[in-house]
Formats: C-alpha cells, sequence, structure tokens
C-alpha cells in the first residue's frame, strides 16, 4: 500500500486558502487529459488508493490527496467540515492545473467526492464508493462517542473495531499484510485530527447535495458493509439520476483494498461514461 507505483510520481503541496498545506501525489503527469481524482477514507491516506491506481494507469492520469489532518498534509485545529475538504481538493485542482476530473472517494473520501461533484464546476463524473450522504439521526452522537474514546486513551484501543469494519474475514486472513499497513497508517494519525474528522463526518448530512450532482456517477458498496451500508448506498444510487450501482459480495468497507479490481472497472465504465478516450 505504501509502495511508490514507478517513477512517474510527483510527490508535493498546495497551499490552499486558509494557508492549509495539503499533501498530494500526481501519477502519470498532467499531460494526460484523462484525469482522476481520489479521495481517502477517515485515517488512511493517498497512498490507500495504490492498487486502485496501478489499475487506472496508463489510461488517466490520477492525484491523490491526503485530506487535511491526514497523511503528508497539515493539522490544523478543528472544526473541520466536508465543504472545507472538498474546497481544499478544488485548490489542489486549480493550482496543479488538473481541471475536468473524474473525483472519486472511499468512506469519508466519497463524502468529499459528493460534495465536490455537486458543487464544482471542473467535475466530469464522481465514484461514490462505500460512502454514505447522511450517517443517519444518530450520527453526532456516536461519532463523538467514538471521538472521546480516541482523545481518553489514544487510537490502539480502536484498532480491533477498525479492523473488523475494513475487511471481511476471510480478507483479513488471507492477506494480514494489507491488514498491518492499515493498522500502521492509522496508528500515525493524530488524535484531535481524528476526532475533529469523525465529529465532521457524524454533523454530514449531505442529502440535499444529491440533486445538484449532475454528471455520470458510480455508487459501490461492499455487501457486508456495515459502516455504511448497502441501504446507504441504495439511498445515493436513488438520490442521484443516472448513477449506477454495484454491490460487492463478500465485501466490507474498504473495497478499493479488498477488492480493487471491481473498483477499477467501475471507475473505467465511468470514464467511458464520460466519453474519455480508452
Amino acid at each position: 500500500m505504501n509502495q511508490p507505483i514507478s517513477p512517474d510520481v510527483v510527490s508535493s503541496h498546495v497551499t490552499v486558502r486558509d494557508g492549509t498545506r495539503i499533501g498530494y501525489n500526481l501519477y502519470g503527469g498532467k499531460e494526460n487529459t484523462v484525469r482522476v481524482v481520489l479521495v481517502h477514507s477517515l485515517a488512511m491516506d493517498r497512498h490507500f488508493w495504490t492498487p486502485v491506481v496501478e489499475r487506472l494507469m496508463p489510461r488517466a492520469a490520477v492525484l491523490a490527496i491526503d485530506a487535511r489532518g491526514h497523511g503528508a498534509s497539515d493539522k490544523p485545529a478543528g472544526p473541520y467540515t466536508v465543504s472545507l475538504l472538498a474546497q481544499d481538493v478544488y485548490d489542489v485542482v486549480r493550482a496543479t492545473d488538473f481541471r475536468n476530473v473524474l473525483i472519486a472517494g472511499a468512506s469519508m473520501g466519497g463524502c468529499v467526492a459528493l460534495e465536490f461533484a455537486a458543487t464544482y464546476p471542473d467535475t466530469i463524473a464522481a465514484g461514490l464508493i462505500d460512502t454514505t450522504a447522511w450517517y443517519g439521526e444518530t450520527a453526532p452522537q456516536d461519532w463523538d462517542a467514538r471521538a472521546q474514546k480516541a482523545e481518553a486513551g489514544g487510537l490502539a484501543p480502536l484498532v480491533e473495531f477498525q479492523t473488523t469494519r475494513w475487511f471481511s474475514d476471510a480478507f483479513r486472513a488471507e492477506h494480514p499484510d494489507v491488514v498491518q499497513r492499515c493498522v500502521d497508517t492509522f496508528l500515525r494519525n493524530e488524535v484531535a485530527p481524528f476526532a475533529a474528522t469523525g465529529r465532521m463526518l457524524g454533523s454530514f448530512d449531505g442529502r440535499a447535495l444529491m440533486r445538484d450532482v449532475r454528471v455520470p456517477t458510480c455508487v459501490i458498496v461492499g455487501e457486508e458493509d456495515y459502516a455504511a451500508t448497502p441501504a446507504m448506498a441504495r439511498a445515493l444510487h436513488e438520490g442521484i439520476t443516472g448513477s449506477t450501482f454495484t454491490e460487492i459480495p463478500q465485501a466490507r468497507h474498504l473495497t478499493p483494498l479488498e477488492t480493487p479490481d471491481i473498483v477499477a472497472r467501475e471507475l473505467h465504465a465511468l470514464l467511458d461514461r464520460a466519453g474519455c478516450a480508452r
């Protein structure tokens, strides 16, 4: 998950409008006019996407971003909002002249991708993976409880809870190396931004955004996902005109790592629908 794909990778930062530095990897060079922007899930980083990036190149150039509070990006004090993270992505896209993009995100990143696709004009397609527009009535309390647990005892006590949500039992047994890399990434997070990001998700209600997404969109979910459930994903699909819906059998919450072939296949199909060259 953390290994470079090829020498053709640029790692850098953009300073966005409030002075926060956002880290990114650009794979393949922006001279490629088929362009994909990827935003990772909570407590991961840009390297989360490595298996999918490998399957999108060389057709597409790919910009993988560390959300604020994560990875090599700055970690300013909260509160955070999904609209702020989407604005960060837009500032990076504009600063790098990486426009007219397929925006895709997983879990937290999917919330950001939804906000971006509904708000910013440089979107040609959207991939909403393992995500939801709204976590439900009790979400503010649920996410605050998780944030308080991290603030009281650090991130290590959350590891078992996270790993069982991330991956199916079979995948954890067969791919302990992938699981361990995710755990290592998770534990590198700082508690304060982790808590701020969790509370951000608890307060997020993007249901009104769905009607403003007017580009080809795919919704992808694991059959066993109980973090952002198939029912939540189906609500996204039903709320976005013309979207496609893919439920992956026996997969759980981090499908870009558990089933990268399927996720990449759906993103390629989305590029086809957007009229991008093969």
